[in-house]
């Protein structure tokens, strides 16, 4: 099997939450399988530019509001992923404003194309069963299908990654069925990552 590069984008202000501990999940799967990854924190990455929202200062983006930033590297190695997973929680129905700011940094990747085909996965975790997990998780397909990239939902057979994505309610760590679906969700981009990798330009 290729070596693939995965990257973590947790969206939550908390860096070791219950949608850190989902996301951790998933990677570890996949670098049992081989693949490189690497963690992203919204928050801290957001901390390192003037503003944390984008404000269209430049049509085409220019990336120069983030130049020379722990965000614009963080912007480079996502060109150069083959799969993204991204966590958020629930805020008030829909994602948290950390990974909105963050992606809609990501004009620029748009421009050039850099995530078409890239597969993509979404966790949300949320204080209650039915607390809005479904509709978070639909935002960030949302977020994925504007870039082109590839979406992995439910999987085959014994492998149920859950219809839309890993859906969890807190505490993480005490949710079985949310931890499964991480799992499966990881092994699950592997299997798509490698193959549809001939149709990314890496």
């Amino acid at each position: 099997m290729s070596e693939l590069l995965v990257v973590a984008l947790n969206g939550s202000p908390h860096k070791t939450g219950n949608t850190a501990f989902l996301l951790n999940e998933a990677i570890s799967v996949c670098m049992e399988m081989g693949a490189e990854v690497e963690q992203l924190h919204c928050q801290s990455l957001l901390k390192t530019v003037n503003s944390p929202f984008c404000v269209a200062c430049s049509s085409p983006c220019s990336g120069k509001c983030y130049a020379d930033t722990k965000l614009g590297e963080a912007l480079n190695i996502l060109a150069k992923a083959d799969a993204i997973i991204v966590g958020s929680p629930v805020y008030f129905g829909t994602v948290a404003g950390q990974i909105k700011a963050f992606w809609d940094r990501t004009r620029l990747l748009r421009t050039n194309k850099s995530l078409i085909n890239v597969v993509g996965a979404a966790i949300s975790s949320g204080a209650s069963r039915f607390g809005g997990q479904e509709n978070t998780i639909n935002a960030i397909h949302d977020m994925f299908l504007v870039q082109g990239m590839l979406i992995v939902g439910d999987g085959h057979n014994a492998d149920n990654a859950g219809h839309f994505g890993c859906a969890s309610q807190r505490p993480s760590a005490e949710d079985v069925y949310a931890i499964n679906r991480a799992k499966i969700l990881g092994k699950r981009i592997i299997e798509v990552a490698n193959a549809t990798k001939r149709l990314r330009n890496r």
